[in-house]
């Protein structure tokens, strides 16, 4: 689904509708992780609409791109960005969290275009390399991506993961890190400040570059930056903002993990039509 022509402008509304659903189904299940969903949910139209080579007519094609998403609880804004295309029809999307729903509070592989079982921080980054990897070996040309929280780089596991991936070389994983600066005990400089963070990722022998995490445009370009990487893993630290689309949940760590009741979603669907 990569040779779709470039329109900013429909994959910004793309942007809204995916934000209406994410906050849909938040408040249908009346649980789940709102700030870090809607914050993600650029990253994931860019690889998903743009650059991502996938086939929701065959999900085990085995020339696919594939997208591990570590901060599995992101994934609200994954399951609206998989429904809308075509992995499963839109109307399950109203079974999240619900018992015997595919759908649950962290994505399950297996199911609906999920490459990887993830919510335990820290060990997305270490499966992205085992799949990365395996197409080396067997000669693919498949890119591996992999959505990491920034709080979740407190974990060490995330850093011997990045030892590994340069120590093979491997060009071709392309981790993101949703770098909104807020994680589930407050701001991230205060519980665990990761500056210099770019600095840390060269020295661990990863070519670094950031960008604005809500522009499609600057996302698409750090892409295709990492794209043409060779013998070195590429990091892109995309900025962004918790709660993004929605004024009164932005920057607000209140929307950590809490979902919004129906007044607040009709506020919010307010703000988000165009």
């Amino acid at each position: 689904m990569n040779n779709r022509k470039i329109d900013l402008s429909f994959l910004d509304q793309k942007a809204r509708s995916i934000r209406r659903d994410v906050l849909t189904m938040l408040e249908e299940s009346g649980s789940g992780h709102t700030g870090g969903s809607l914050s993600m949910v650029e990253i994931l139209i860019a690889l998903y609409y743009v650059k991502m080579n996938h086939n929701p007519k065959d999900q085990s094609w085995n020339l696919r791109d594939r997208l591990v998403l570590s901060k599995g609880h992101g994934c609200p804004a994954l399951y609206a960005v998989l429904a809308d295309c075509g992995y499963f029809p839109k109307a399950e999307l109203k079974t999240l969290r619900k018992y015997g729903s595919r759908l649950q509070g962290h994505p399950e592989k297996g199911i609906c275009g999920i490459e990887a079982s993830t919510g335990s921080l820290g060990q997305g980054l270490s499966i992205s390399i085992g799949m990365a990897l395996s197409a080396k070996l067997d000669e693919r040309s498949n890119k591996i991506y992999c959505i990491l929280g920034d709080g979740e780089t407190n974990e060490g596991q995330v850093w011997e993961a990045a030892m590994t991936a340069a120590h093979y070389k491997l060009d071709n994983i392309i981790a993101i890190v949703d770098h909104n600066k807020l994680q589930i005990d407050g701001p991230v400089q205060e519980v665990k400040n990761l500056e210099p963070f770019k600095e840390k990722w060269l020295a661990f022998g990863w070519q670094a570059r950031e960008c604005n995490g809500h522009n499609i445009e600057d996302l698409l370009a750090a892409l295709d930056w990492a794209a043409k990487a060779k013998d070195v893993p590429s990091v892109i630290i995309a900025h962004t903002v918790k709660g993004r689309g929605v004024s009164f949940m932005e920057n607000d760590n209140r929307w950590h993990g809490v979902a919004p009741v129906r007044e607040d979603l009709d506020k919010a669907l307010k703000e988000l039509e165009g």
